[in-house]
């Protein structure tokens, strides 16, 4: 980590990980234009899920990009990345100056509105870094973000503004899982942007 360039957020979890939320770290209207340019420029897909044995298209778009073609293996299905477009390359770099953390990968997340979210779950696939940082960056609707721990079932929740950063990292995934609650009050898209590192070594071992 580059402690000289990285910034200090305080960590919302009471014990058993780290998660810092930075709150916005760009103008509103730089947030809005990524918004926008992110809307139009990714290739997004419904994201596809096997739940006890059958094949589940989903309303929330999604999509994966990456240093490399990695393959991401989540939900029982498989992703391929796409090339790094220049909004997404931008803003890696953001997150990484922000945070002192690096990225391979970036998992994209689009919410038509707010009846679409995320049940609570954990990420920890084993193609990912093991309790390696993943850099959360949130446009367009604002949303709450809910974490719950796996033993004592305690909750802490935090509104993700327009053009905020919310980093997890260490133990969470182990002790925490987190979703994105349906909410009727919000009518308008939201996209969100989770960097990512892929374990390479865990890749090679795998290949070999």
């Amino acid at each position: 980590m580059d402690l000289f360039n990285s910034e200090i957020a305080s960590n919302l979890l009471p014990f058993d990980g780290e998660v810092s939320y930075y709150g916005s770290i760009m103008s509103i209207e730089k947030a809005q234009d990524y918004y926008d340019k992110l809307l139009r420029n990714i290739n997004w897909e419904n994201d596809k899920a096997i739940i006890f044995g059958k094949l589940i298209i989903t309303k929330r778009k999604v999509a994966w990009y990456g240093d490399q073609p990695f393959d991401y293996t989540y939900s029982k299905t498989t992703k391929s990345a796409l090339p790094w477009n220049k909004e997404l390359l931008e803003l890696k770099e953001m997150v990484e100056q922000k945070t002192g953390e690096t990225f391979n990968s970036c998992l994209l997340n689009l919410y038509h509105n707010g009846e679409e979210g995320m049940a609570w779950h954990s990420d920890g696939e084993k193609d990912l870094k093991k309790n390696g940082a993943i850099g959360s960056l949130s446009f367009g609707a604002e949303r709450k973000f809910l974490f719950k721990h796996k033993v004592t079932k305690q909750n802490v929740a935090v509104h993700l503004e327009k053009g905020s950063l919310l980093v997890m990292k260490g133990v969470t995934q182990t002790h925490w899982l987190h979703r994105l609650p349906p909410t009727k009050k919000v009518k308008t898209p939201r996209i969100n942007l989770t960097f990512r590192t892929i374990d390479l070594k865990s890749k090679d071992s795998n290949n070999s």
